[in-house]
């Protein structure tokens, strides 16, 4: 790669200004989808009707009850997910708040395998431990740190987390419960976890018997183009490891469907399945199973949620090349930033020289691009080298991502001249 001149202070100084004469309003600060993405199931209204509102087993779809989801919902995810119907079960719209409630209802009861409930960690001077994949998501993050646990850091290493350090941090301390991982399309670097590393997942050895993976199959579906990252299932890989347990699988329609009314759903093991009814049944009745109705008749099966996905890349594709594109014109060759290059999901990474990523922010939103906050992407919010930058594409149109991409371009290049 030949190396490009590098541009004076005085030019970069003149650029920006002129940036900010612009007087822009461009928002990059999370993965929302557009609203052409929204509008690609608003059948989904036209599918259920007053007349038409039973399920296959001739379930009410209006009533109470089914707290684990109608069979053919739960069908739809099973086969999403690469899992049994009985080892599936549908919540609300939101897998966040399934996650949250699973680690509070471990936090309060404990778990299949455990011998008490996290929260007794405290009462003995302790603090519950978990790592965290970074750069990773924010709102991961805010869940263990919400209910006091110590997050540690495990870096990423292109193929997921680091199993050095993972494998080195759970073998000898009790304390250390779980772990967030995003398998594919990694929030923010879109990486997936390598099959070498489902492999040791499954397979390596926890000094808590009671130790949790997290898997947030968020982007399971979410292909820029026709090259698709493959992820190994780690459900039957726990389970052939003879750790059945130790996975909890969660994803949704969020960015499928419809963003604030789509479906949610959790696939474990029979026995984590179980637990979660167990404590679900004190705190609901049964989920939107009008919904739920709506999701099946509307993508139908897999397939039809593949052909879906589709229609969503033709809409995302063109917003992640023009971002690739502008930032190889602004900063291939500089030496000043790296950036990842995904085949799904819905972030770039970019990694500017240490301790300048909050700078660039603040330069970006001073000339009208609002971005994540710098330091989101890792625990507490402190990245420690001050380097990485979460671009997301998705919601602007085309032509401002790639006004605001330069933008952000010609920040990273005016904080390194500026020193």
């Amino acid at each position: 790669m030949t190396t490009k001149p590098a541009e004076t202070l005085n030019d970069l100084s003149e650029r920006y200004e002129a940036f900010q004469a612009m007087k822009l309003k461009l928002d990059m600060t999370r993965g929302k989808p557009a609203g052409e993405q929204l509008d690609l199931a608003d059948g989904l209204f036209e599918t259920v009707t007053s007349r038409d509102f039973k399920a296959l087993d001739g379930t009410d779809s209006r009533n109470y009850g089914g707290l684990e989801g109608l069979p053919e919902c739960r069908q739809l995810f099973a086969d999403y997910f690469g899992v049994k119907p009985s080892e599936v079960l549908i919540g609300g719209n939101s897998s966040l708040q399934l996650m949250f409630d699973t680690l509070v209802r471990a936090h309060v009861f404990g778990v299949p395998g455990g011998d008490r409930p996290w929260s007794a960690y405290a009462h003995e001077g302790k603090k519950v431990r978990w790592l965290c994949p970074a750069p990773g998501y924010d709102r991961h993050f805010a869940i263990t740190q919400h209910l006091g646990y110590e997050l540690v850091i495990v870096p990423m290493t292109g193929r997921g987390p680091d199993m050095d350090v993972v494998e080195r941090l759970v073998a000898d301390d009790p304390t250390v419960k779980g772990i967030w991982i995003v398998p594919k399309y990694s929030n923010p670097t879109g990486e997936s976890v390598s099959a070498e590393n489902v492999k040791r997942l499954a397979e390596m050895r926890t000094a808590a018997s009671d130790f949790r993976i997290i898997w947030d199959d968020a982007y399971a579906v979410h292909h820029l183009g026709d090259v698709h990252d493959e992820v190994p299932n780690l459900l039957d890989a726990c389970q052939s490891a003879g750790n059945p347990n130790r996975v909890l699988v969660f994803g949704s329609t969020s960015k499928i469907s419809h963003a604030g009314a789509g479906l949610a759903a959790m696939a474990a093991n029979e026995a984590n399945i179980a637990w979660t009814k167990q404590h679900a049944g004190k705190q609901t009745i049964g989920p939107d199973k009008v919904n739920q109705l709506r999701h099946v008749r509307f993508f139908k099966d897999l397939a039809g949620i593949h052909a879906h996905m589709q229609r969503h890349a033709a809409i995302m594709k063109p917003k992640f090349d023009a971002v690739l594109a502008v930032l190889e014109e602004e900063l291939g060759g500089t030496g000043l930033a790296t950036w990842t290059r995904p085949n799904g999901g819905y972030f770039i990474s970019l990694d500017t020289h240490p301790g300048h990523a909050k700078n660039v922010v603040k330069l970006a939103a001073e000339a009208g691009v609002k971005l994540t906050e710098a330091g989101a992407t890792f625990p507490y919010g402190k990245d420690p080298e001050d380097r990485n930058i979460r671009l997301a594409p998705s919601f602007p149109g085309l032509l401002e991502i790639e006004v605001a991409t330069r933008v952000v371009a010609t920040c990273v290049k005016l904080s390194a001249a500026r020193g």
